[in-house]
């Protein structure tokens, strides 16, 4: 027995010893650090390693760092950048990111990867990357093209948006509620209700539920074509429903109201759900009171603001002075 414990420690020793020679090598330009790793240690050392041009090194540490329970983060990718050694950086990329071991490591190092071009502007080179998971068969998922039909949307590229949806579509990847928010939310900011509902109705032909973003979003798109009542209903009907009412969707009736004259209508809805959610109490009462003293509605305004005193709301300095 002792024999197998000398052996087993002899092994162990060896590995070590491997690693490090492996860790020192000259190809290297980061030495992995001593000890336990952080994740944003991993994140340096991929943005040292993919700024020298040492790829290897950056897939080696990608790989490596789920191992250390350290997964990639939005700075992972951070050395790529809008610079004239973008598309060779981009190229490098493509090349070692299938080499990747683990699927799960792999997969999130590409979706990572997706969503840092998106940040870039560089909608097109995503789906180039989409396309590679794709041939290779890289576990593409609705989450991988998120961030492609976030940074549609928001550029108002509609059109663009769906025709990734028919690509996840022709790949076999299901549309869910989340890629359908992010055209429900463009449309509804831009206060066109027509649109949204042509939205909910695919949504509702695919047999999806929506969600509070959903919800969120039509409240705000009522409240933006100047329809603050309907947007109160609603409001009601979600909570009949019991579909869970995000902090958000009151900001957005508060400003509809505060928008379309209704000041007194204002301060009875705030306290009408007052003492329910001490953070949205703190937010409802705070938001109003600083839109009605920009209105010059300053009688309304130190309503709201003497309520705030009353249960102990904590006010900014802006709107305190007020009283």
């Amino acid at each position: 027995m002792s024999l197998l414990r000398r052996r087993l420690a002899k092994q162990s020793v060896n590995s070590r010893i491997l690693f490090q020679i492996l860790a020192d090598r000259s190809f290297s330009t980061v030495k992995f650090p001593p000890g336990r790793r952080s994740t944003t240690e991993f994140d340096q050392l991929i943005y040292k390693a993919g700024s020298s041009g040492d790829f290897e090194t950056v897939r080696r540490l990608l790989t490596s760092r789920v191992a250390h329970g350290c997964f990639n983060t939005s700075d992972t990718f951070k050395f790529l950048t809008n610079t004239a050694s973008y598309s060779s950086a981009l190229e490098d990329l493509r090349r070692v990111l299938p080499q990747i071991d683990g699927r799960f490591t792999r997969k999130n190092a590409y979706d990572i990867l997706i969503a840092r071009l998106c940040k870039l502007g560089r909608v097109e080179d995503a789906l180039i990357v989409i396309g590679d998971m794709s041939s290779g068969r890289f576990s593409l998922t609705p989450s991988t093209f998120h961030p492609i039909l976030c940074a549609l949307a928001r550029k108002n590229k509609i059109e663009e948006g769906w025709r990734v949806v028919e690509s996840m579509r022709s790949n076999s990847i299901p549309v869910d509620i989340t890629s359908y928010n992010y055209f429900l939310t463009s449309h509804c900011y831009d206060g066109d209700v027509e649109e949204a509902s042509e939205v909910m109705r695919k949504i509702e032909k695919d047999g999806i539920s929506p969600d509070a973003r959903s919800y969120d979003a039509l409240v705000l798109g009522v409240c933006r074509a100047g329809k603050v009542e309907a947007a109160m209903a609603m409001l009601r009907r979600m909570e009949e429903d019991g579909v869970n009412v995000l902090y958000s969707t009151h900001a957005h009736v508060i400003a509809g109201i505060v928008e379309e004259g209704y000041y007194a209508l204002g301060v009875e809805f705030v306290l009408a759900y007052a003492g329910r959610d001490l953070r949205l109490d703190a937010e409802s009462f705070g938001s109003l009171a600083g839109k009605l003293m920009k209105k010059k509605r300053f009688e309304e305004a130190k309503i709201v603001l003497k309520e705030m005193v009353m249960r102990g709301l904590r006010m900014g300095d802006d709107i305190e002075g007020i009283l």
